[in-house]
This record gives C-alpha cells, structure tokens and sequence, in this order.
C-alpha cells in the first residue's frame, strides 16, 4: 500500500505524478482510499465487475448491499440515471454535497450490475470533497465507494482507521486530513414519483423538504433484509465491537460513555473511557466526531458502551440512525 498525502489548501496536488498512479491502479482494477466531505470510500471503477468484486471481498461485504457511484457533475451522472423534476431540483440544490439521488438506471450505462446488486436504479452521487471528484473526473470513470471499513463495522473518517482497517487490500490510501462532515450521505430514492428517505444523512430532512415543497416518506428499513435499496439500510450496521446501549441516564460500572452536552451523567467519573460528542451540545460537532469517538471507545476495553440522549432534529437524525444499528441485535447473535 502507498500513501499519498495532500495538503489541500494547495492546488499542486491535482498536477502530482501521484494523482496519475492513483488512476492507473483505479482503471486496473486495484483498490483505493480516497476521503470525502463525509467519510473515505474504498473506490474502485464502478465499470468494472471485477473491481467491485474486490471492494465486496475487502469490505467483507453483502453482494446483495448496493454500492454509491460518485461523478464529478450532474450531467455526468445524467449519463447513468433518469432524473424526474424533484431528483433535478435536489441535485441542483445539493450536488456538489452529501446527498446520494437513487433514480432509474439508464439502459446505456457503464455502471455495472454487481455496483447495482442488480437492481434497475442506481445510486449517484457528486461528492463536495474534492479530491474524489477530481480523481472521478480524472479518471473519466463513476467510482463505486463505500466507506473504507470493514462492512458493518464503524466507519473511517481518516485516513489512520483506513489504514487498520483495509490498509493490506489498498493500492492507495490518499491522506487529506480527517473528513469535514463525519457521517454518511443522505440518501434519497427518486424511482416511482414519490420522494424517499432511505437514509439520513449530511443533509438534513428538513432542507430536502424545503427545496421539494412536501415531506419526505421514510423508507429506513428494507422489506425483506436481504434486498436493501441503499447502502446503510441494514439493521445492523455501524457496529464497534462492544455492545451499545442507547439513552442511558446513568454510566454502569465498567461501561464507556459515549457523551453528548453538557450534562455529566451520573457515575460518569467511573466510566472506563468518556468522549463527549460535543460539550455545547452542537450537532454538526457531533456528527463529525462520532465515527471516531466510536472507534476511540472501542479500543478502551470496556464490554458496553453507553450513549448519552442526542436530539432527533436537524443532523441528530442521522446521528441517531447511526447510534440505533449499532445498538440492533448483531448477525449470527441472539437477538
């Protein structure tokens, strides 16, 4: 594996000798780390059967779990998906950003059926974090990323949880700092006329309703658990190793605390190990610290770890949704 770190406040890096290696391997079908706004894909050519295959493997990953493309343009992804009225105004809105529009797949597009789990739509997405989009661009290709962890598992925002993760799976690991955003992209079906939120995100509800005039139906969990939709849709997901347990109004002995304003729980002087989401209470805070406040708390060898109420509104919808699967019943576990 290489690394190729960026400093992004400089523009030199799109010209590096690096920026045409990470290509070659992409467009060979290797497998490469790249950050987003939200969290790091494991990229590879959404094209390619092959590659995605790789991403599957890698990943430990569901074959029937479909996979987002990122593009570097709607019109680009116009190219791979039929957009009604209501996916135009929430690209335009949105797009570059963390939204993922899941329309009709066109007939003629590339994006091959394994990055579908063979379904006729197709998730799309044009990342605000550049360094995707300009490799997308580069590339000339759609790049299936999923977050570069293990499926399940809590996901990476940089690029040192990669590493542990799936560092020998990588071709690349592209280094631009810890992701602004925290937590994964909304995502929004646009396939029979009527608009759905299949996962919350980075954009909040809210703000996607304001621009289509009319509420969002919730579709947050499959009909059958096999046949998600989405990527994110699995009731277990997200998981650290220890257990969770949600709303807690006290800390248990030997429990870490996953904490949130600033309340101080009782018997949280006793906790294993505390990180505070946000002190003041900030939702976007928490949100972009909490895949690695997870990770943190994973690692300090308490069997639990217990999460302090956070608000449903705004981006504490998607915080919860994330807290939520990985408090459900595990796979292969009692439930």
């Amino acid at each position: 594996m290489r690394k190729w770190t960026l400093n992004l406040t400089q523009d030199d890096w799109q010209d590096a000798a690096e920026a045409d290696a990470v290509c070659d391997a992409i467009k060979a079908g290797e497998l490469v780390a790249i950050p987003t706004e939200t969290v790091y894909g494991l990229a590879a050519d959404a094209t390619s059967s092959a590659a995605c295959a790789k991403i599957f493997t890698a990943k430990g990953r569901p074959q029937f779990n479909p996979l987002i493309s990122h593009l570097p343009s709607l019109e680009a992804c116009m190219e791979h998906g039929i957009f009604d009225e209501d996916a135009l105004k929430l690209a335009r809105a949105f797009w570059p950003g963390p939204l993922t529009l899941v329309v009709p797949k066109r007939p003629q597009s590339t994006i091959c059926d394994l990055a579908t789990a063979g379904l006729d739509t197709v998730a799309l997405r044009v990342p605000a974090g550049p360094v995707m989009r300009f490799l997308a661009e580069k590339c000339s290709l759609p790049l299936a990323a999923p977050s570069a962890n293990i499926s399940g598992k809590v996901s990476t925002t940089t690029a040192d949880a990669v590493t542990i993760d799936l560092g020998a799976s990588l071709s690349f690991v592209v280094d631009a700092g810890p992701c602004s955003v925290g937590i994964e992209s909304t995502i929004v079906a646009l396939v029979d006329g009527t608009p759905r939120l299949l996962r919350p995100g980075g954009v909040p509800r809210k703000d996607l309703e304001a621009v289509l005039g009319r509420g969002l139906i919730d579709a947050s969990t499959p009909a059958k658990p096999d046949t998600p939709q989405a990527p994110g849709m699995l009731s277990s997901h997200y998981a650290p190793s220890a257990a969770v347990r949600l709303n807690a109004l006290a800390v248990k002995e030997g429990e870490a605390l996953l904490a949130f304003g600033p309340h101080k729980l009782p018997g949280a002087d006793g906790a294993v190990c505390e990180i505070n989401l946000s002190p003041s209470g900030d939702l976007e805070e928490a949100a972009a610290r909490l895949f690695a406040a997870l990770r943190s708390l994973d690692t300090s060898g308490a069997e639990t770890i217990c999460v302090q109420t956070i608000p449903k509104e705004g981006l504490g919808e998607a915080i919860n949704d994330r807290i939520e699967r990985a408090a459900a019943p595990r796979p292969n576990t009692p439930s």
